[in-house]
């Protein structure tokens, strides 16, 4: 019976020593195995099995992004002034060996390191630059502190000035400096509001009079072509009527002429008809022609003009001689 819970008791022993032999690292974690107080091997994610008694997971470290906020470091600038800076430095293990064995307090380490290199930057510095000069601050501190911290198997992936606290006097000061910037501002841009302002209502008025302009000489374009239309049309009109005035007038004349012409020739054919029913001879003719150009002659015209039929007359004027002649001898 004793022998059977001597027995029990060994082999609950020896789970108990199995089961807490069996190690397990979690995701973005890394352990430190030691053997005999020496350093072993890194465990990575994963089922560890260490040897009873003789190995150890002494350290598990996280191989994530750390954020460390450092409380104010009092820094002098350049131009002797006394400020108070926070910062905020952002790391990553990613030695883990070198995390362990090769610095004691690494955070500590860290805020030191970070507050003298803040120093020895910020003496470089006066207050002006200082207070517009914070991403050229973050990457030389940036810079610095991951080249030191190399050998700790630490990477500084970014720094930030968190605060930068000037003293009270000098905050007082740039808080009017500032008050009379943003009032010169202020008065700028009203200036500007209002030059821009007479600027639109003086276009305003240049489009306004260029429109009236181009209106009335719009309207006057139109007046002087209803004019223009108008004395074309009321010129057709007179020409219109002149026209018809002339074909009436013509028209009438021609009647009067085309009436007188027949009226002359009736005339002409009732001399004729009286003539040949009276027997008149030649000669007769002849004497009655020679009067009509006799008294054609004695007119005031300076000027005489003959039909060809007249001028064959004259052409014969030695027949009419020896009618003439005839004429006198029977007398």
């Amino acid at each position: 019976m004793i022998k059977n819970i001597i027995l029990l008791i060994v082999i609950l022993a020896l789970l108990i020593t199995a089961i807490r032999c069996i190690r397990i690292v979690k995701q973005a974690k890394m352990g430190i195995v030691m053997r005999l107080g020496k350093f072993h091997k890194e465990a990575k994610t994963g089922i560890h099995f260490l040897v009873p008694f003789i190995d150890s997971m002494s350290y598990m470290i996280d191989l994530r992004e750390m954020v460390v906020d450092f409380p104010p470091q009092p820094v002098i600038t350049k131009d002797n002034v006394t400020m108070q800076i926070d910062t905020v430095v952002y790391y990553k293990v990613t030695d883990p060996k070198s995390y362990v064995f090769e610095i004691a307090n690494p955070i500590s380490a860290i805020e030191n390191l970070t507050a003298t290199t803040l120093r020895n930057i910020i003496g470089d510095l006066d207050l002006d630059e200082t207070l517009t000069s914070r991403d050229l601050i973050n990457a030389k501190m940036r810079t610095i502190l991951d080249e030191a911290t190399d050998i700790w198997g630490i990477k500084v992936n970014r720094v930030e000035l968190k605060n930068i606290m000037p003293p009270r006097d000098i905050q007082a000061a740039m808080e009017k400096q500032m008050r009379a910037e943003r009032e010169r501002r202020e008065a700028i841009l009203q200036a500007e509001g209002e030059k821009q302002s007479k600027i639109l209502i003086a276009e305003g008025e240049k489009q306004s009079a260029i429109l009236n302009a181009e209106a009335k000489k719009e309207a006057m374009i139109r007046e002087a072509e209803g004019q223009k239309q108008s004395k074309i049309l009321q010129a057709e009109g007179e020409a219109e009527a002149i026209r018809k005035t002339f074909e009436a007038k013509a028209d009438g004349e021609a009647v009067v002429i085309r009436e007188t012409q027949e009226a002359n020739a009736e005339g002409i054919r009732m001399v004729f008809s009286a003539m040949k029913e009276s027997n008149i001879d030649d000669n007769i003719l002849a004497l009655k022609s020679m009067d009509a150009l006799v008294k054609l002659g004695e007119s005031d015209s300076s000027k005489l003009v003959l039909p060809s039929e007249a001028v064959n007359f004259l052409g014969t004027f030695k027949g009419i001689k020896e009618v003439l002649k005839d004429s006198k001898e029977e007398k």
